[in-house]
């Protein structure tokens, strides 16, 4: 049995989440994926999927030699795409991984645009709030928010965002002013996991090298953006999220964003993949369409936030 079909079979069935979804993709009956998995098997001397009737999971071995098929995959699908140079439109099956809110809100309607636009590329989008590893999960591209350590990646910024906290005018019209970070500490919070849950840390003030950390006992405790937003639009407290999450209703004034001054400087938002991906037409033909889309959104999420920006001043 060739090996590169049997990965091929093998990384199928991990995609779809078992053997015969990998045969119904690859026109494969079930005894010919088995026998493709049991081929790599035998020729690894591991097992390398642990099976159920229900779902396929990965062994430490499997999980380490399916990173390497994805790389090997990928490496041969850059080379024929390469050698066929500008005869090759974009085709084939395009992966990308965003943040879930950013994924949902920002991201999916620009990807089926994309698609109306080439019909022969199919799309795989994966809502992570992790940094996925590109190349060992056999990603394309994805959308990040936060400073790029990975210099190995290719990296267009298409703009920025801010950590902002943000309360309704009804529950700033029945409370204390808040004028500085440490006076959040007499108010009701909506705390996020990925944000702090007893804790919120701001730069440090004027002439000082220290930042500044508020220590609260939440009101509200969740682990959803949608959630923690809706109980502060409901005049429930004081929440901190990023600028994105909360566009619509800071937009129509159901939010207002206090302390702008006392933030910290914008994370930037990238479009990256690894070293090589963007010479692939559907690769290169996403990144061309979606880049100044995505610039656009967020330019326009900037100002609309500047806006919604108020100082103790305009409280009274």
């Amino acid at each position: 049995m060739d090996r590169i079909d049997a990965m091929k079979v093998f990384i199928a069935a991990l995609d779809e989440g078992s053997l015969a979804g990998a045969g119904r993709k690859l026109g494969k009956s079930p005894a010919a994926v088995s026998r493709a998995i049991a081929f790599l098997e035998h020729h690894v001397g591991a097992e390398l999927l642990h099976r159920t009737t229900r779902s396929l999971k990965l062994s430490e071995a499997g999980e380490r030699y399916a990173a390497a098929c994805r790389r090997v995959l990928g490496e041969l699908e850059e080379a024929d795409i390469i050698a066929a140079g500008e005869r090759s439109a974009p085709r084939g099956l395009l992966t990308i991984t965003a943040p879930v809110a950013a994924g949902e809100e920002i991201l999916r309607p620009i990807v089926e645009d994309f698609m109306e636009e080439y019909p022969a590329v199919s799309v795989r989008l994966y809502f992570l709030d992790r940094p996925a590893n590109l190349i060992d999960e056999g990603i394309d591209l994805a959308l990040r928010i936060a400073h790029l350590a990975d210099s190995s990646l290719i990296a267009l910024r298409v703009g920025e965002v801010r950590r902002v906290v943000a309360a309704a005018p009804r529950y700033l019209e029945a409370n204390p002013v808040i004028r500085e970070p440490a006076d959040l500490a007499q108010h009701q919070i909506i705390a996020m996991t990925h944000f702090g849950i007893d804790s919120w840390s701001f730069p440090p003030a004027p002439g000082s090298s220290v930042p500044r950390a508020v220590q609260f006992n939440p009101r509200l405790i969740v682990n959803s953006i949608r959630a923690a937003a809706a109980s502060a639009v409901a005049g429930r407290g004081v929440t901190r999220m990023f600028s994105y999450h909360i566009a619509d209703p800071l937009r129509a004034g159901a939010l207002k964003i206090l302390l702008a001054a006392d933030e910290a400087p914008p994370l930037p938002v990238h479009l990256i993949a690894p070293q090589g991906r963007l010479q692939v037409p559907k690769v290169r033909a996403f990144a061309d369409f979606a880049a100044p889309r995505l610039k656009a959104h967020f330019a326009r999420l900037s100002i609309e936030a500047e806006k919604a920006c108020i100082g103790p001043q305009d409280r009274r």
